[in-house]
């Protein structure tokens, strides 16, 4: 092998390690975003089991996440005339990455969190006592903000790439 090949490599395998590292801060459990990462540095479409071989991992720890990504978008199956094996290919535009992963945290942590902070403003909005008062208070203070960051983060990510940079530019210059 080469070092320019070695090299590569070597790189992928550490990119590919600290995605899944990163993936868990994100509510993306690491053989997900491990996957994820190696679809996403992978040249061409790959097999399950050439997941399963470069990741070292079952065929049904693949499967199940193969088709979560899928699911979520961040993957697509690929045939290949003559093939009967699925490939797969990763969404490689870092800002619909970012917009995917962000809808489904969206889904399955801001909606929850938002339904919940709801519901317990709601059974306290007419508590009478000064504990009561505060709970409501800190509950509907808490719905407000998230409603809020909630809703700018469906505009931000609404918007076209450039669009969405030169507006934070001027936000943060």
């Amino acid at each position: 092998m080469n070092t320019e090949v070695e090299k590569l490599k070597h790189a992928r395998d550490e990119f590919v390690a600290q995605w899944g590292a990163l993936g868990t801060q994100w509510g993306i459990n690491r053989t997900m975003a491990q996957i994820h990462a190696l679809l996403m540095t992978a040249p061409e479409p790959i097999t399950t089991d050439d997941v399963m071989e470069e990741l070292q991992i079952s065929r049904g720890n693949a499967h199940t996440n193969l088709k979560e990504l899928v699911a979520w978008g961040l993957l697509r199956v690929v045939v290949k005339k003559g093939e009967r094996r699925e490939f797969f290919e990763a969404e490689k535009d870092v800002w619909s990455i970012f917009t995917i992963v962000a809808r489904e945290r969206k889904r399955r942590e801001i909606e929850p969190a938002l339904a919940i902070l709801s519901k317990c403003a709601e059974e306290s909005r007419e508590i009478d006592s000064p504990q009561g008062k505060a709970f409501y208070d800190q509950m509907k203070a808490l719905e407000d903000f998230v409603g809020f960051a909630s809703k700018m983060s469906d505009r931000i990510g609404a918007m076209k790439y450039g669009f969405a940079v030169q507006l934070a530019t001027k936000l943060l210059g």
